[in-house]
């Protein structure tokens, strides 16, 4: 049986992946700063499947520890997911976003770079990155492709890019088996509303209990590639199956759609019709206008397909909310 460590194990991808693992019949350890979850995305039985440490690996856990817990549990991959992921969150504080994002998987590279030298250990490692790294480009260079420049525009692109840069130097250095990705956005039940999705189905929700209430909404411009969690679960798993060491992926659908458009559909499908009313304080100076990718290369190495469409992370937010 194949043995895997998630980091960030009860976030939000962090349960779909611990999920999808134990499905495949994987052996599961997850780390986790709070509470083992509670049932939910993961029944209790997977709950119980996991063995959860709780562990910290941002500054003042010191490699050691991170020597034991890889010793201990001997993972044949390591999805490495424990981050700051709300943009706005990583800019109200950059020093968490670079001792979180950068700092812990520096010391993750690290003690597997020892164990690596020493012989006695050599697993996996999926850096999960984001296509905020991107940053602006033309609309006519879309989709974009691994080989586009990235521009990072906030501090948590910038976190994140610093992140692959520093993995996937210990690939080219040492040898590690690096996997990089460049994840585009994702949703499904499990996900804070602090994220657009799930605040529209909340926002849709509240219209639903007080018919002609207004929905509020940001930028209706924007542009976003979409995908359900429960496929970028599956595409992580199929590239530490087959992905090429040292190589960065695009995890995307490889369409856009614009926020106006989400929005109507939200409302739609919740049987809202509610207007959409423009909200200046959910708008962000730094959003990108189009931000869609080209999943070619992660289908051509892997053979991974997206089985969910945009409707199925929709209808279940709505199911999930209700």
């Amino acid at each position: 049986m194949a043995r895997a460590l998630v980091t960030g194990g009860s976030g939000f991808v962090g349960q779909w992946l611990c999920r999808a693992l134990v499905r495949s019949g994987w052996q599961v350890t997850a780390t986790t700063i709070d509470r083992t979850p509670q049932p939910g995305t993961l029944s209790s039985e997977e709950v119980e499947a996991i063995t959860w440490r709780a562990m910290d690996i941002r500054p003042g856990v010191d490699r050691r520890s991170l020597h034991g817990l890889l010793e201990r549990d001997r993972p044949d991959a390591v999805f490495h997911l424990a981050a700051v992921a709300f943009v706005p969150a990583a800019g109200d504080d950059p020093m968490r976003a670079l001792d979180t994002n950068v700092g812990a998987t520096v010391r993750l590279v690290e003690a597997m770079r020892l164990m690596r030298a020493a012989g006695t250990l050599d697993p996996v490692l999926l850096v999960v990155g984001s296509a905020e790294q991107y940053g602006r480009h033309e609309v006519a260079e879309m989709p974009l492709t691994e080989a586009h420049e990235c521009r990072p525009r906030t501090f948590y692109a910038a976190t994140k890019m610093a992140q692959e840069h520093f993995a996937l130097a210990a690939a080219r250095a040492d040898g590690l088996r690096v996997i990089a990705t460049r994840s585009f956005n994702h949703s499904g039940p499990g996900q804070s509303d602090r994220f657009l999705l799930p605040a529209l189905v909340g926002r849709a929700l509240a219209a639903r209990r007080a018919p002609g209430a207004p929905v509020t909404i940001g930028n209706t411009a924007t542009v976003r590639d979409f995908l359900h969690v429960e496929d970028v679960a599956g595409a992580y798993i199929a590239l530490v199956a087959t992905g090429r060491a040292g190589q960065v992926y695009n995890v995307c659908s490889g369409a856009g759609t614009t926020v106006g458009a989400l929005a109507t559909e939200v409302l739609a499908r919740a049987g809202v019709t509610s207007p959409l009313v423009p909200d200046p304080a959910l708008q962000r100076a730094v959003d990108v206008p189009h931000l869609v990718g080209d999943n070619s290369k992660l289908r051509t190495d892997t053979g991974w397909v997206p089985s969910r469409s945009l409707h199925d992370i929709i209808d279940d937010l709505l199911h999930a909310a209700a």
